[in-house]
């Protein structure tokens, strides 16, 4: 005889805050068992577990959710309406767990899993696709989700999951997060090619004290690089222009907006000239990074191993 579901109290959110959905999880696949095959015994049999076990079970999601899920006769159970209803949300859910777990398994997969690797603007030309082609020699089905951004956005990219690793400057020192210096980039002045700075070759940056510069924004590493070089060179830049990406500011240099200090480009830029720093000493150093205690799958680690093989060599 099926349970009257109208004395059972509906559930309320527990005093620690567990909500349904976590409460509900371990059982939907009993429940799932026992609504296919409409036997306790047989589904206990199927699901590996005992059949008391799996009867209280059933008796209890119903009492969470305060409704008849079954009619029962004996060991031999119907779904009511409702039950039928539930099943083709749980059957659902269950389904949707079982992709993402395959999805995971995949990405794991030593052969042909996935890296999520972030990496600067200035890199995306020509050092990134050399290091993922060099990988991919011995690692041809390895895949690769990547993300080009600033500094401090693939950091925070770590620390949320969203990568695994990621090439960046300066190298972090946070308590959450290990880095390690790969290489490092000897950083031009960058001046329009009709400057009367153009004609030198080398620069002491205390010169170019009384210049307007162009510069990334607050929060990338170069403008953190910049400032300090110039501090250590006995100014405070006056700056006319903040933007994003490094070969937008040398077209602005080229147009006469300002000088700049930047790694070098990818390609030769026209209109500017680019002058090697003196003193102080102007580079910046690139790193990996990734977040500390992160386990590696099989994938992730062997990337790593390979940026960490290349110290010294990363931009070259």
């Amino acid at each position: 005889m099926a349970h009257q579901h109208s004395s059972r109290p509906r559930l309320s959110p527990s005093s620690d805050g567990e909500d349904m959905g976590m409460l509900l999880a371990p059982r939907l696949a009993h429940f799932a068992g026992v609504a296919r095959t409409e036997h306790v015994t047989r589904a206990a049999q199927e699901l590996q577990v005992p059949q008391s076990t799996l009867s209280r079970a059933m008796v209890r999601l119903e009492q969470d959710l305060g409704v008849d899920l079954f009619a029962r006769r004996g060991r031999t159970v119907s779904l009511t309406p409702v039950g039928r209803t539930f099943l083709t949300h749980v059957e659902r859910a269950l389904a949707e767990i079982e992709r993402a777990a395959e999805e995971v398994r995949a990405d794991a997969d030593p052969t042909t899993g996935k890296v999520a690797f972030g990496f600067l603007h200035t890199l995306g030309a020509e050092t990134v696709p050399a290091l993922i082609q060099a990988f991919r020699a011995d690692h041809p089905r390895v895949r690769f989700s990547l993300v080009q951004n600033y500094g401090e956005a693939m950091l925070e990219k770590l620390r949320a999951g969203e990568l695994d690793l990621c090439l960046t400057s300066p190298v972090p020192d946070a308590p959450d997060l290990v880095g390690r210096r790969l290489d490092e980039q000897k950083l031009r002045l960058v001046v329009p090619a009709d400057h009367p700075l153009a004609s030198r070759r080398r620069i002491r940056l205390a010169e170019a004290a009384d210049e307007t510069f162009v510069t990334l924004e607050p929060g990338y590493g170069m403008r953190r690089i910049t400032d300090d070089l110039c501090q250590e060179a006995g100014f405070k830049p006056r700056i006319a222009f903040e933007g994003e990406e490094a070969e937008t500011l040398r077209g602005l240099v080229a147009a006469g907006l300002g000088v700049a200090l930047l790694p070098p480009p990818a390609f030769p830029r026209p209109g500017v000239v680019e002058l090697t720093v003196t003193a102080p000493r102007a580079v910046r150093e690139i790193g990996v990074a990734w977040l500390q205690g992160h386990s590696d799958t099989p994938p992730v680690a062997a990337f790593k191993k390979f940026l960490l093989a290349r110290r010294g060599s990363l931009l070259t």
